[in-house]
């Protein structure tokens, strides 16, 4: 997701300044996204030459309160209406690892263990952190999301491990 989409959602709800973006960007997301202030600014600025929001005046404390434009109400609807392409997700390290370990001739299973061990722990503390303090549907959503990819890397570590163990290439370079 670009920042940028999601400042213009939060600015569909009507006029805000960086640190409020920035504040309810991270409250959205179950703080699993934090921003730096520089990044808000930076794509306000960006935005801003691109039409999709426009700078009000100054307050009393130099805050500049922007506002989403018809060109950004249209690509924020642009945008919830295109879906994501799993070419858009970043790649995932993980398998990447467990790709070249097989490669190297590595011993594959304690690369597994240790990975799964960090998972089952990163899944105990959203379980724990959803229990505790989700204050809304877009945090629960956000930590649903999470627990189920813990999950399901969990399952994925599971079948490595089961095709890996029974695959007599990798016997071969185990021993």
């Amino acid at each position: 997701m670009a920042i940028r989409h999601g400042l213009l959602a939060l600015l569909s709800q009507g006029p805000r300044y960086g640190y409020q973006l920035r504040a309810e960007f991270e409250a959205s997301t179950g703080a699993t996204w934090p921003l730096n202030i520089g990044q808000i600014y930076t794509t306000l600025s960006r935005m801003e030459r691109d039409g999709l929001v426009s700078p009000g005046e100054q307050d009393e404390q130099g805050r500049v309160v922007y506002s989403i434009t018809e060109a950004g109400l249209a690509e924020m609807e642009r945008w919830f209406g295109t879906p994501v392409a799993q070419s858009d997700r970043p790649r995932d390290e993980l398998v990447i690892k467990l790709a070249m370990a097989v490669t190297a001739a590595a011993d594959i299973r304690p690369i597994i263990q240790a990975q799964r061990t960090a998972t089952m722990r990163t899944l105990q503390e959203f379980v724990r952190a959803k229990r505790a303090n989700v204050e809304g549907p877009a945090q629960r959503l956000v930590l649903d999301s999470m627990i189920f990819q813990a999950e399901a890397e969990q399952r994925w570590l599971d079948h490595c491990e089961a095709v890996l163990t029974a695959s007599p290439q990798t016997q071969e370079k185990q021993k």
